[in-house]
């Protein structure tokens, strides 16, 4: 009884011989796309701008950063493009101040309409 021989279990293919263009990517099939899945009038998590004056929104900001022994720092951020940082704690101290008096002063919470010239 003759067992028959067993099979490579590595086929060695030819290498090119020069270069070939690349060939272009079937096109995809349309089956199974959802037909008029935009027009369902879908639910987003995006809200209305809240800066349409419906009410009261964020003008400025102000971080502080006072780690456990270490410096503090802080920085204030205003939407009419007013920006400003110190470290230290006297600086810091100095900036919040500071942040306080520009609420006052902001072109953006007190309307310049009506205001005498100086």
């Amino acid at each position: 009884m003759n067992t028959p021989p067993r099979p490579l279990l590595k086929s060695i293919t030819d290498a090119p011989t020069g270069p070939r263009a690349a060939e272009p990517a079937a096109p995809r099939s349309a089956v199974g796309e959802p037909t008029g899945a935009a027009r369902k009038g879908v639910r987003t998590a995006v809200g209305p701008d809240s800066r349409t004056g419906n009410g009261p929104y964020v003008v400025a900001w102000l971080r502080i950063s006072a780690p456990y022994r270490a410096t503090p720092g802080a920085t204030s951020e205003c939407l009419c493009g007013r920006h400003r940082t110190a470290v230290g704690e006297r600086r810091v101290l100095a900036l919040i101040a500071d942040h306080e008096a520009h609420r006052d002063l902001c072109p953006l919470r007190t309307p310049q309409e009506g205001r005498t010239a100086a």
